[in-house]
């Protein structure tokens, strides 16, 4: 498949990718000032797709980005772009799947620019399957990184921009001392925060303790694996954990949309733990498998040969 065999919504018209093109003036692209959301397919099927939207138009209103398009209407277009691209899907693949939503154009440049408003797009991309599909037979390696996370008081992390340099800067100091490591920062008061797209959770005890939702990203994997533990009688706890508590945990892991639920192997080369994964992610990623009814571990363990 190519990306202009595929079908995005480009401003209230589905057209081929290759035709979705964003003004340079456009302010998501000049200075991040856009949001985005992104789901997954399971099977072809979209996974809770009204949360992630009610997510977006979250974000939207703290920016103070009117989209134009009601959030009912932003479901159906979504799920009207995946319909039309599934056919390029081989059975075993699937999609991840994103809206977003620039300022659009300074108004000083509407004489030379004909597009007014905002810049919506929504598009889908394969799952990145073989790429990560080592993570789920190994583990993850996880480092912390001397960049910090940005603090709530200058902007709230629970906001989902396009503006990802803090959490590039502290990825990218982490893959030159380890290519194959993800990031997890710090925030400025030394507590562990989140990574590029992924939240941790440690275990302590038979105890599921993860950041506190005020100082992340709030993951709908993430908010998916709370409840699911508390349906299985798990204790959960949001709270400050730092990297004493990660380095004495039982068991880690990391959750995010395309991985779900994923173990974590060491953190600052320090290893977690026995077996990877751990009884209570093990359990958890087992309940997560059966909320789906799909086994997205072995749709990336598959990828092994």
């Amino acid at each position: 498949m190519t990306s202009p065999d595929r079908i995005a919504y480009f401003n209230g018209r589905f057209v081929p990718e290759r035709d979705v093109l964003v003004p340079f003036r456009d302010r998501g692209f000049k200075f991040g000032d856009a949001v985005f959301d992104t789901t997954r397919t399971f099977g072809h099927r979209i996974f809770k797709l009204a949360e992630h939207v009610e997510r977006l138009y979250r974000s939207l209103r703290y920016l103070r980005i009117d989209p134009g398009v009601a959030p009912a209407r932003m479901i159906a277009i979504t799920e009207e772009v995946v319909r039309k691209n599934l056919p390029l899907l081989e059975p075993d693949e699937d999609y991840w799947v994103t809206q977003r939503v620039s300022r659009g154009i300074d108004p000083a440049y509407h004489d030379v620019w004909a597009q007014e408003g905002p810049t919506v797009i929504v598009e889908c991309v394969p799952l990145p399957l073989r790429e990560r599909a080592a993570l789920f037979r190994d583990g993850i390696r996880v480092m912390t990184p001397s960049v910090r996370r940005t603090p709530p008081e200058c902007l709230s992390p629970r906001v989902k921009t396009h503006n990802y340099l803090n959490l590039i800067a502290g990825d990218l100091e982490v893959k030159a001392r380890d290519p194959q490591a993800w990031a997890v920062l710090l925030d400025t008061h030394g507590n562990l925060a989140e990574g590029l797209g992924s939240n941790i959770f440690l275990v302590h005890g038979g105890v599921l303790a993860t950041p506190r939702e005020q100082a992340v990203l709030a993951g709908i994997s993430r908010d998916t694996v709370i409840q699911l533990a508390r349906d299985l009688g798990i204790p959960v706890v949001e709270k400050d954990v730092d990297l004493y508590d990660a380095l004495n945990a039982d068991e880690a892991f990391l959750t995010s949309t395309s991985l779900c639920v994923c173990p974590v192997s060491s953190v600052n080369g320090a290893r977690i733990g026995g077996d990877v994964p751990g009884p209570l992610t093990r359990q958890l990623t087992d309940a997560y498998c059966r909320l789906v009814d799909f086994d997205f571990v072995g749709q990336y363990l598959k990828q092994l040969g």
